[in-house]
């Protein structure tokens, strides 16, 4: 007779309903189900969040609890370390089993195996499953066997060996057993004294109901522009805007593989858009393959050859940096929208990252670290992937050579201006010639717009080409260090 023991299904980076894995499975044994959080301590610990990481975790834990207790369950909030947090509410439930759906960062990778050990020493079954990704990075593998270091090869491979699994329904009913929870208001992830949330409350919706909604809109019309529109911060929808939801798992990549690719085989959206949306979903895919492979991707370069690059100290360039106040409108306008919303537009994340370390050459773990604490989308293996392709330092990274003019980045992508105006409002009366250079403007026209350098906004705190030259110099020191060495 099957076993009418509870079942502990432990949520973590899948905080969703629908197409998941592990829930699923839970579900379908007809079993009372233990939906439980842990807010993790210890060695095996993930990465602690940042600030607008917490914010949104509130957030989607609560969206997450509504929707187990119109079902007929409840999420269960405990801290401590993972294995004695699971223990425990076995022997209070009788529970004899436990799901989860996997993550891929060494930590916990190393802990989760730690705990299937023990826990199966003590009789109780494990199951995990992929709840995550696509494909799992030790999946989808070279023609000599190994992973990819290249995203190309990566995702013309994925394209043509990836086959979407079955649509797995949130369950219809899910009973549980009551044991204790801790209260999510105590956990203090929403900001206070004081709270700065108010523009990430204005521009998002947290939970699997605001990710189904973005994902909607998007392919209702603007996926259609999106290989043309992408790169364009002054555009409204110009990108789907689901990283964060995908960064929680409150939407799965494999529903919007499937959605996206049924409504392009079906002419209804754009093919090429589509694809080149899909590209984006698949670079996440490679982040996640260079972080299972590289532990250390947030702190070590991946190229170890960078570990000579003669990188600057300076606090006050990097304070300017982060409050936006460089004198690069595109770069300032990036980093206020960052600060405000949790969020930057991709095209102007590549800017401001290049200008940090190749302008500023200060060291791509400085941005790494302060997009963690700000993005509400802060991805173990994407932040610090993107960072090091940036600067140079990744796998298939952009050449040394490449550094963004941010002059010419905002007149190309902002070209409307809409974008600087919005998130430099000091800037809004300034013509559209001068306007991603106001430094180039006469003192009459700046008069004219309410500008005064150095005052109401800030002089640039270095020079393009001297920044530029600076950089090229620093890593060309490293590549004749390479050669030899």
């Amino acid at each position: 007779m099957a076993s009418a023991a509870p079942i502990i299904l432990w949520f973590r980076e899948d905080l969703r309903l629908a197409d998941n894995p592990a829930l699923s499975w839970a579900a379908g044994t007809g079993r009372l189900v233990i939906c439980l959080y842990i807010r993790e301590t210890g060695s095996g610990a993930p990465r602690a969040h940042g600030g607008a990481s917490n914010w949104w975790l509130d957030k989607s834990l609560k969206a997450l609890g509504d929707s187990l207790e119109a079902l007929g369950g409840r999420l269960v909030l405990r801290t401590g370390e993972a294995g004695e947090v699971i223990r425990g509410i076995a022997r209070e439930s009788g529970a004899d089993a436990v799901v989860w759906n996997r993550r891929y960062g060494q930590p916990e990778r190393d802990a989760d195996a730690a705990l299937k050990d023990r826990l199966k020493a003590l009789g109780l079954d494990c199951r995990s499953f992929n709840g995550r990704l696509l494909v799992e990075p030790w999946e989808l593998k070279t023609g000599a066997g190994g992973w990819y270091r290249v995203f190309t090869p990566f995702w013309k491979a994925l394209q043509a060996n990836y086959s979407c699994p079955a649509y797995l329904p949130p369950p219809k009913r899910l009973e549980t057993v009551k044991v204790q929870s801790e209260e999510l208001g105590g956990w203090g992830l929403h900001p206070t004294r004081p709270d700065w949330s108010s523009g990430l409350a204005e521009s998002w919706t947290p939970g699997e109901a605001g990710a189904a909604a973005r994902l909607d809109a998007f392919l209702d019309g603007p996926v259609d522009g999106y290989s043309s529109n992408r790169n364009r911060p002054d555009l409204a929808d110009s990108t789907s805007a689901l990283s964060p939801h995908l960064r929680f798992g409150e939407i799965s990549p494999v529903t919007i593989w499937r959605r996206t690719t049924a409504l392009a085989e079906a002419g209804r959206i754009n093919e090429a858009s589509a694809r080149v949306f899909l590209s984006e979903i698949a670079w996440r895919e490679f982040s996640y393959t260079l972080l299972y492979f590289n532990p250390d991707l947030a702190t070590e370069n991946y190229n170890p050859s960078f570990d000579a690059m003669p990188w600057q100290k300076n606090a006050d360039a990097l304070r300017a940096w982060q409050r936006g106040m460089t004198g690069y409108p595109i770069v300032d306008a990036g980093m206020r929208q960052l600060w405000h919303t949790g969020w930057m537009h991709n095209r102007v994340r590549m800017i401001v990252a290049s200008f940090l370390t190749k302008h500023l050459l200060l060291p791509w773990q400085a941005g790494e670290a302060w997009f963690w604490d700000t993005l509400v989308d802060a991805d173990p293996a994407s932040n610090p992937a993107s960072w090091q392709w940036t600067a140079g330092s990744g796998a298939d990274a952009a050449p040394y050579f490449r550094v963004f003019n941010p002059i010419t980045q905002g007149q190309k992508f902002d070209e409307t201006g809409e974008y600087v105006r919005r998130w430099c409002p000091e800037l809004a009366k300034v013509p559209l010639k001068f306007l991603h250079a106001p430094f180039e403007a006469d003192g009459a026209t700046l008069a004219r717009a309410g500008v005064d350098l150095g005052v109401t906004y800030p002089k640039p705190i270095i020079d393009h080409s001297t920044g530029r030259e600076r950089a090229l110099g620093a890593y060309q020191s490293l590549k004749e260090k390479q050669a030899s060495s």
